[in-house]
C-alpha cells in the first residue's frame, strides 16, 4: 500500500537511516493515514484540531499565516519529502498553528505523535530511528528559532544580513556557498521586506563586500562583513 511512496519518504528527515525494506515493513505496521487534495484546496486551517504532522508524498503545499490586517502571507512552500506541523506534534495546544494550502494536486501522509512515540507492536529497529530523528528535528527547529531571535535583536537590515552570511560562512567554511534560503525565505526569516533585502544586498555588492546570483553568494571582504555583523 505504501511502497509507491517509499522514495519520497526516504528523502524525509523523519526516516533518515531507515532502509527502504524496513521502512515499508514499518509503515505497514504503523498504518499512517494518506489523504489526497486538489489544487488550492485547504489541507489544514489554522485553529483546526491537530491530528498529526504531515509529510508531502506528491505535489506541493504553501504554509501560510494571516497578518494583522488579514492578508495571507506565505511562510514557506513544502514539496515531496518535506514535513509540516512537526513543532506542534507534542504540544498541549492541539490546534494547527498555520494554514496549509495545496499548490497543486497533492497527496499527504499524516502521522500522529502516538504513532511516532508509541511502542511499535513488532518492536522494529526502524522505530527507534523514528524517535531519534523526531527528537533531532524538534531540537534543530528550536535552535533555529533561537538563532532567529539573535538576528531580530540586530536593529539594521545590513547587520542582520551580515550576521546571517557570517553564520553560513562559519558553518560551510568557504567564502563561496549556496544559501539554504531563497530570497523570499531570507526576507521572512530576517523579518524584513523583500525589496528592502534586495536593496541592501545590491549595496553590499556595489561596495565590493560580496557578490551574489540567486541563492549563490561569494564573500569578497570577510572582515568588512564581520564588522557590519557586530
Amino acid at each position: 500500500m505504501y511502497d509507491k511512496w517509499l522514495n519520497a519518504l526516504a528523502a524525509c528527515s523523519l526516516f533518515r537511516g531507515i532502509e527502504l525494506e524496513e521502512l515499508s515493513s514499518m509503515l505497514m505496521c504503523l498504518k499512517p493515514k494518506v489523504e489526497k487534495y486538489n489544487k488550492n484546496e485547504f489541507i489544514k486551517i489554522a485553529g483546526d484540531e491537530y491530528e498529526g504532522l504531515g509529510i508531502i508524498l506528491s505535489g506541493s503545499a504553501a504554509i501560510t499565516k494571516e497578518n494583522s490586517i488579514g492578508d495571507r502571507v506565505i511562510i514557506t512552500v513544502v514539496k515531496s519529502g518535506d514535513m509540516f506541523g512537526e513543532m506542534a506534534a507534542f504540544s498541549d495546544q492541539k490546534k494547527w498553528p498555520a494554514t496549509v494550502i495545496a499548490q497543486e494536486a497533492s497527496q499527504v501522509m499524516f502521522m500522529s505523535s502516538d504513532i511516532i512515540l508509541g511502542e511499535c507492536p513488532k518492536l522494529c529497529r526502524g522505530h527507534r530511528f523514528l524517535i531519534m530523528n523526531m527528537l533531532k528535528i524538534v531540537s534543530d527547529k528550536a535552535l533555529l528559532l533561537n538563532k532567529k531571535l539573535d538576528y531580530l535583536s540586530i536593529k539594521s537590515i545590513r547587520g542582520r544580513i551580515s550576521s546571517l552570511l557570517i553564520d553560513h560562512y562559519n558553518k560551510i567554511g568557504t567564502l563561496s556557498f549556496m544559501m539554504s534560503l531563497n530570497r523570499n525565505e531570507m526576507a521572512d526569516f530576517l523579518n524584513v521586506s523583500r525589496p528592502a533585502l534586495s536593496r541592501e544586498l545590491c549595496k553590499l555588492r556595489d561596495e565590493g563586500v560580496l557578490d551574489f546570483y540567486k541563492s549563490s553568494v561569494v564573500i569578497k571582504d570577510i572582515e568588512a562583513l564581520k564588522l557590519m555583523a557586530e
